[in-house]
């Protein structure tokens, strides 16, 4: 440590006072304010970054950041502030937490964690600002939403369908083998021109949903 005294000549006299008897720089650290604050939002969350400038390289890992962001038209004493649990110059914010279409302003500061022993730091003055806005989800349409939900909902009833006729092909095979040679043809001797004619309904359909 260090001893800090201050000397001056009062009234004719030197005199000596104590400021600090044991003065420890580590003890008292100000960091400068982090740099080149910049934003990039998308419909999901904003991802804000920034750099930090006259920091040692042992401090680096061990520093703690404070973001503070509003509302671009509102006053920075109703900021929401957050303490990032990382030492990493980033921090995302959720969409859920911004209103869309509305611009807002963030800046950061830092200090040396608190967790950390062998430092101690105020905290640094407030970054520059970066100003970003959420954007807009896409809307899906009707008429999409609508051709999207008849496609999803045509495989499985096209499947059903194709089952049930095969299944009724199948009992009438079965009830043919008792007819006489003397009978008509069984109606599951239709069975092609059914499936056929069903198939081209699919084609059709499927041309139309495209």
């Amino acid at each position: 440590g260090y001893r800090v005294s201050l000397q001056g000549n009062f009234f004719g006299r030197n005199h000596t006072y104590m400021t600090f008897p044991e003065y420890n720089p580590r003890k008292h650290i100000k960091l400068d304010p982090p740099l080149n604050i910049q934003s990039n939002a998308t419909a999901s969350k904003c991802q804000i970054w920034w750099s930090v400038w006259n920091v040692p390289w042992y401090l680096t890992e061990i520093l703690q950041y404070e973001l503070q962001y509003k509302e671009y038209s509102m006053s920075w004493e109703v900021a929401l502030n957050k303490t990032l649990p990382s030492s990493l110059p980033q921090v995302e914010i959720e969409a859920t937490e911004l209103r869309s279409g509305i611009a807002y302003a963030a800046r950061v500061r830092c200090k040396v964690s608190e967790n950390e022993n062998s430092y101690h730091s105020e905290w640094s003055e407030w970054s520059q600002t970066t100003v970003f806005k959420r954007a807009d989800v896409p809307k899906v349409s009707e008429n999409t939403l609508n051709t999207k939900m008849m496609q999803f909902l045509f495989i499985p009833l096209s499947f059903g369908t194709l089952l049930y006729l095969f299944w009724n092909c199948k009992l009438s095979s079965r009830y043919c083998c008792f007819l006489t040679l003397g009978q008509k043809a069984s109606p599951a001797l239709t069975f092609p021109r059914q499936l056929l004619s069903f198939s081209h309904s699919i084609v059709c359909t499927m041309g139309i949903l495209r």
